[in-house]
């Protein structure tokens, strides 16, 4: 038991307790304090754990003795204040081993939540490092979790990621910004077929083009709490390897946002 305010105040209160009722008791005719002991027992347990606690207990029956003691007229004890005082042994025992037992459980409750949510911080930081998007989904497709880099990829706002939207507000926030690069009458097409990829948990990846010019590889795995988790991995190197070579300096030109290497590959081809 460490000694410190919290370990040392049951034992303290309860030997200040039984001392102001002996000392009341010479004056007035005062109970017996054996309830209110239990309580600061109880007290003591949830305080400072189960070593304050039973301390806290044996004072209490040595202040319950001494009181029922100086509360006679004759000297000695009767049957019915050894009655009391097993009674009251027994009850601040038990008081002291709930209420200290379960203190014991709840600290280690929450060192296990404190060390739970740091490891979760910890990986969160860790996933807002990498190029690849993260999305975890919850059994209802509702986003827990959205890293860095799927929100720069789909310009997604962080006061609409930490909202945690569903999967399918995501699908129409990429519409509704141009994120995708696909006609207009095939975006409902693409979504609802997105969307029935997340919800049968379908491992196929697919490569989805950006309006930017970046490719992603979308895959989703089903997690065994009945969520989902989506992959946005950037392919935009390896799909390129597709393009004719000699018009690859072209497609490059074309992928660029801002239309910088159109320019020169016009300069250059003139």
């Amino acid at each position: 038991m460490r000694f410190g305010w919290r370990a040392i105040s049951g034992p303290v209160l309860t030997a200040a307790i039984a001392l102001l009722a002996m000392l009341l008791d010479r004056f007035v005719p005062t109970p017996s304090p054996a309830p209110l002991f239990v309580c600061i027992v109880a007290l003591a347990g949830s305080l400072s754990g189960l070593a304050s606690a039973m301390t806290s207990a044996a004072v209490a029956v040595i202040g319950a003795a001494l009181f029922f003691l100086n509360h006679r007229a004759l000297p000695g004890y009767a049957a019915a204040d050894l009655v009391r005082l097993g009674l009251l042994a027994a009850t601040t025992a038990g008081t002291a081993a709930i209420t200290g037992l379960m203190r014991e459980r709840l600290l280690g409750t929450f060192a296990a939540e404190r060390q739970s949510h740091a490891t979760a911080a910890r990986l969160s930081a860790a996933l807002d490092q990498v190029d690849i998007g993260i999305v975890l989904l919850d059994a209802e497709t509702r986003a827990e979790f959205i890293n860095r880099a799927f929100r720069d990829y789909f310009a997604l706002p962080d006061e609409v990621a930490d909202g945690k939207p569903p999967f399918i507000a995501l699908m129409y926030h990429g519409r509704d910004t141009g994120a995708f690069e696909l006609p207009e009458d095939e975006l409902g097409t693409f979504i609802a077929q997105r969307m029935e990829m997340v919800r049968i948990g379908d491992a196929t990846p697919i490569n989805i083009a950006l309006r930017n010019g970046e490719v992603l590889r979308f895959v989703c795995a089903a997690l065994p709490d009945g969520g989902r988790m989506l992959s946005y991995t950037p392919v935009t190197d390896l799909v390129r390897h597709t393009d004719a070579p000699a018009s690859a300096d072209y497609y490059r030109s074309l992928r660029d946002p801002a239309g910088r290497r159109l320019i020169r590959y016009l300069r250059i081809a003139e």
